[in-house]
């Protein structure tokens, strides 16, 4: 019996300590993985920084990628990699490795340059990563085709050569900066610059004629924040193309800042490309205004805009599309640059009196597109809201559309803006006008509203004045609610056309509605509203084909009534 009992109390100890055992072993293979997971995440964090402080010393402007989108070679080791960083001012890739040697001994390519004395550039080359489908400019033949580091580029004319034909160039084949010489700033020029003892417009002429023919500098303004988020991306490709000095990232320099580059440049030869969406355009022309005011007139540029926010309403009249989501190439848009015309638009100022703010100064807007109280305003006003809440959920121009949709289909239930007639009056030219069971007023100045739609001119036979970009007159809508909006927005239904004037009066009389101006809304109380004409902006327009999201035939516009189109009579071309 006392056998038994000490089998039984053997078996029990052998028991737990299997049961000790299979826990020991189970929370070995829990934590050890998550102490792995952690001490990864902590390197790779302590490498980012470190990478991060590296790029922040370089003179070139390196782009750390995991996963290149092309078959790449190191510059410094020769071998083929799959990460590690390339700048994307002048093309040198290396691995993480050959880093600190591809900064010390290749060189980027340099904003400034001293003048030969035959006033010829010479080319600047870097060896492999030619671009695809690139050919030899001596023998004609495809470049880049070998499965190693192999042929070179020019990093200003982006003229490739084989290795092999390298020796068979001649000193007489100098670097002509391309076919974007007329766009580019060239680093001699900025070289001649820092040396004038006296900086006047004469001055910047005479250098610039032994620049090219008809040669317009163009500035890039890009907003890295905008729409889907591809400010970042076209930055580098840019600063590939042209002189790096004339690319700004507007999250780390303002308008302001970087157009004074224009007072460096021959009067009335520049252009600005604004990289963003309809509130991007409108900061830069805030700041050619500010030129202006500091008697800065004869530098103002002309301006002109890829569209990247999710409106794109003004670029939609200037003829450059609702959006660009990279369905052409760069080049493709410097091109349309080039062949673009030159149109002046009006801008309005508004001012906003609060009631019973005697003695506040009232606020003043400036006004590019549209003024708008009422639905389209609330549905702006609460986007506005929940992007600032999280503004990593709005990095698509698909879901920001989806969100105001929402926003839009709540309204319609809700009725928020209802009996707006009897809470606004509105003046044209000083005269009331009676107004009808409204929700919502727009006070438009470009033929586009709401992403694409056009509002003044609606759908139908239906007769309307013609509207101008630089006619010095505002057309004004009513619309009836949210789903009123949705029906214009479709082509299923026109606005009220209220009338159009040089000057709208709009007086609040109770309670808060929703306002906007150029997407940019807020919530007013009783005030007195007052829009006036500010001044008239240079714009690049786009002639070859006006789209929206969903008309974009090139036969729609052939067949478009005269006044679809904004150039004004005898609009010369930007070319000339």
């Amino acid at each position: 019996m006392f056998q038994e009992e000490s089998e039984l109390r053997t078996d029990d100890d052998r028991g737990s300590r299997e049961e000790w055992t299979l826990l020991l072993w189970t929370s070995v293979a829990v934590i050890v993985p998550v102490l792995i997971t952690l001490w990864c995440s902590s390197q790779r964090s302590k490498r980012k920084t470190h990478i991060k402080g590296f790029f922040r010393k370089s003179k070139h402007c390196w782009q750390y990628t995991d996963l290149f989108n092309k078959p790449t070679y190191c510059c410094v080791c020769s071998q083929h990699i799959l990460n590690g960083a390339f700048c994307d001012c002048c093309g040198v890739c290396a691995d993480e490795e050959c880093l600190p040697r591809a900064d010390r001994y290749l060189p980027c390519k340099e904003i400034m340059a001293p003048w030969r004395p035959d006033g010829a550039v010479e080319h600047r080359w870097v060896r492999g990563n030619v671009p695809l489908a690139s050919y030899c400019t001596v023998c004609k033949q495809q470049c880049g085709t070998q499965p190693k580091l192999c042929d070179f580029r020019c990093v200003w004319c982006q003229t490739t050569v084989h290795d092999d034909c390298m020796d068979s160039l001649t000193d007489e084949d100098l670097c002509d900066l391309g076919e974007f010489r007329s766009l580019i700033i060239p680093p001699q020029y900025l070289y001649r610059v820092n040396k004038l003892r006296r900086r006047n417009p004469e001055e910047f002429i005479k250098l610039a004629s032994s620049c090219s023919r008809s040669w317009t500098p163009v500035l890039v303004l890009a907003n890295t924040r905008s729409g889907n988020n591809m400010g970042e991306a076209l930055l580098g490709e840019f600063r590939t193309l042209l002189n790096p000095v004339q690319v700004f990232d507007l999250s780390e320099l303002t308008p302001a800042k970087a157009l004074q580059l224009c007072t460096l440049l021959p009067p009335g030869s520049v252009r600005v490309l604004v990289c963003g969406g309809d509130g991007t355009v409108g900061w830069v022309l805030d700041a050619i205004d500010t030129m202006k005011l500091k008697d800065q007139d004869q530098f103002v540029p002309w301006v002109t805009i890829l569209p990247l926010g999710t409106g794109n309403d003004l670029s939609n009249t200037l003829g450059w599309g609702a959006g660009y989501a990279g369905e052409i190439p760069v080049e493709q848009v410097l091109r349309n640059i080039l062949d673009a015309e030159v149109v002046k638009m009006d801008r309005w100022k508004v001012q906003v009196a609060s009631k019973g703010a005697l003695f506040r100064k009232p606020k003043v807007l400036s006004m590019n597109n549209y003024f708008s109280v009422g639905p389209d305003a609330l549905m702006a006003l609460n986007f506005h809201a929940h992007r600032e809440k999280t503004p990593s959920f709005f990095s698509s121009r698909i879901i920001n559309k989806v969100v105001y949709f929402l926003y839009g289909t709540k309204d319609c239930l809700v009725q928020e803006c209802k009996d707006l007639d009897k809470r606004i009056e509105l003046e044209l030219d000083g005269e009331r006008v009676e107004l009808p069971s409204l929700e919502g007023i727009i006070v438009c100045n470009i033929g586009y509203w709401g992403g694409g739609c056009r509002l003044w001119e609606g759908v139908g036979d239906e007769p309307c004045p013609p509207t101008r970009l630089d006619d010095g007159l505002l057309e004004v809508v009513g619309v009836y609610g949210s789903f009123h909006c949705a029906q214009i927005q479709v082509k299923l239904a026109n606005p009220v056309r209220l009338g159009q004037a040089h000057t709208v009066r709009l007086l609040l009389k109770s309670s808060k509605m929703p306002m906007q101006v150029d997407g940019e809304p807020w919530a007013q109380g009783p005030c007195t509203i007052t829009i006036t004409h500010k001044t008239q902006v240079l714009m690049l327009y786009h002639s070859a084909e006006q789209t929206d999201d969903e008309d974009s035939s090139a036969s729609e516009t052939e067949s478009a009534t005269p006044h679809d189109s904004p150039r004004p009579p005898g609009a010369s071309s930007a070319r000339a």
